[in-house]
């Protein structure tokens, strides 16, 4: 039942809109479904060093020192303000399709966004020392649970962001988000820069 209640609480973590899920949309509605599923692609790997230091008990070693913690703290908010300053400045009002901007796409530049997006974000990390500190064993040879829940974390983001740059460049809605395309664009900058803004200023 105990691993049920964090299946749960994992999905109501991973759908919460946040930072991952502002950059998901940007990309694909900027530069279409390919460039928003490896931003997804690059978001469920960060997961992965997550669980690492988490196994490891780094996290732990963040969490007792400030200067560490204030250090990936401002790295992450910084990232996020670039990136959200990026989106409101640069967006366009051109309502060329998505299928046309497919063709730049740089797979490794959208896989390295999502992952830095979600490793600096220090309530992502946060969130795994909570979660961690109740799923791992003080026996380490019991520690399978806490394996199968990192696993288990990492295909969840990578299905849900999927899913959301899969549905937000359906033909369904294509030619109704193209109308807003200027003001999403915008809208989702304005987003990552809140979000980079709040983790600067939250103690």
């Amino acid at each position: 039942m105990e691993f049920i209640s964090l299946a749960v609480l994992g999905i109501l973590i991973v759908i919460s809109p946040g930072a991952d899920f502002v950059l998901v949309l940007k990309n694909s509605l900027n530069l279409g479904r390919k460039a928003g599923i490896w931003t997804a692609m690059g978001v469920s790997l960060a997961i992965c060093v997550h669980i690492g230091y988490s196994m490891l008990g780094i996290s732990y070693l963040i969490s007792q020192n400030e200067w560490l913690y204030s250090l990936v703290k401002y790295a992450g908010s910084a990232y996020l303000i670039y990136l959200g300053l990026k989106g409101i400045f640069s967006a366009s009002a051109d309502l060329d399709t998505l299928e046309f901007s497919q063709k730049e796409i740089r797979p490794v530049q959208y896989l390295a966004q999502g992952f830095l997006c979600n490793v600096l974000n220090p309530k992502t990390m946060l969130f795994f020392l909570s979660i961690f500190s109740q799923v791992i064993s003080p026996d380490s040879s019991d520690n399978y649970t806490a394996l199968g829940y990192g696993f288990y974390m990492v295909i969840l983001h990578g299905l849900w962001f999927g899913a959301v740059a899969i549905l937000f460049t359906s033909q369904a809605l294509q030619a109704q988000l193209l109308r807003v395309k200027k003001r999403l664009n915008q809208a989702c900058g304005a987003g990552l820069f809140a979000f980079g803004a709040l983790l600067a200023v939250k103690s």
